[in-house]
């Protein structure tokens, strides 16, 4: 039987991390695993057997890839299993861990990633695409969300959105999110735009403070290609920001484009309603507890 080749990526800056991982390699080197960790790595001892190599490569190669810390460290390597079509499991290490399925009290159930026995969530992904008007285009990958906004600098700005080409909003705001139904339990959800069972494909378009008193949030069709237009001047910029990535800023005369991407993250549930579970233990809790 050919051994299962395990890239595990640590957020070293969660506590706990550096445990958790050193346990997990323990734990699947002791299934028959080949483990591999990121370089450069900042370990005081590497574990016997494994493999130290670049994220890239360790993400072409593997089968299986592993997250440990939160939210934020499983976005960044949902880039990477996505674009090398590979399955990705999440191990909790920071406060929410909203998208993870294991705990860090529950690494024993590594060994069904050995058996088979747990279930895979086929989660869609966003695709932003930045075009400026000198015909320079770049292009983004969000498992979350795009946000565009005026970032750290206040100014309320004036949006366009338009969907297919037509004007479906014009309105004035801090800022817009776009995101997946994953994403709608992350930014989105604070700005007060509702929870999506991740099943779903669907752009859900929430305002950030808008001037108004009736903004909504607004779901399209994952079909639609979603265009937003905005005024802006050298008081206030105006900047992108995919999954938390470094901010694109923006001129008047760019344009950014949202559409359903082609690449679909597979993400890992060992426990089964991964997700209805995460929503009664952890969005929940705070209510649970105020309500006792």
């Amino acid at each position: 039987m050919t051994a299962v080749k395990v890239f595990i990526f640590p957020n070293f800056d969660k506590a706990h991390s550096e445990e958790v991982t050193l346990k997990a390699c323990s734990i699947l080197d002791g299934l028959g695993c080949e483990i591999m960790l990121p370089t450069p790595l900042s370990l005081p001892q590497i574990p016997p057997g494994v493999k130290l190599i670049c994220p890239e490569r360790g993400a072409s190669e593997c089968d299986v890839m592993i997250s440990v810390g939160g939210d934020g460290t499983i976005l960044k390597c949902a880039r990477l299993a996505s674009k090398y079509g590979k399955k990705l499991l999440g191990i909790n290490c920071g406060r929410l861990g909203f998208m993870a399925t294991l705990e860090r009290d529950e690494l024993s159930k590594l060994s069904k990633l050995i058996s088979g026995d747990y279930g895979v969530d086929e989660r869609m992904m966003l695709k932003i695409e930045v075009r400026r008007e000198n015909g320079y285009r770049a292009e983004y990958t969000a498992l979350n969300e795009a946000v565009i906004s005026s970032g750290y600098v206040s100014g309320i700005r004036d949006f366009t959105v338009l969907a297919d080409g037509f004007t479906v909003s014009s309105l004035r705001a801090d800022g817009l999110i776009f995101s997946t139904p994953t994403g709608a339990s992350a930014y989105s959800l604070s700005a007060g735009g509702p929870l999506i069972e991740p099943s779903l494909d669907c752009i859900e378009f929430t305002q950030i403070c808008p001037h108004s008193l009736f903004a909504r949030t607004m779901l399209f069709s994952p079909l639609k290609k979603i265009e937003v237009r905005f005024e802006a001047d050298t008081e206030c910029e105006v900047s992108l920001v995919a999954d938390g990535q470094e901010p694109v800023r923006l001129s008047a005369r760019d344009k950014v484009i949202i559409s359903r991407s082609d690449i679909r993250l597979s993400l890992i549930d060992i426990g089964g309603d991964g997700y209805f579970r995460a929503v009664n233990r952890k969005l929940m809790q705070p209510a649970k507890q105020t309500g006792e």
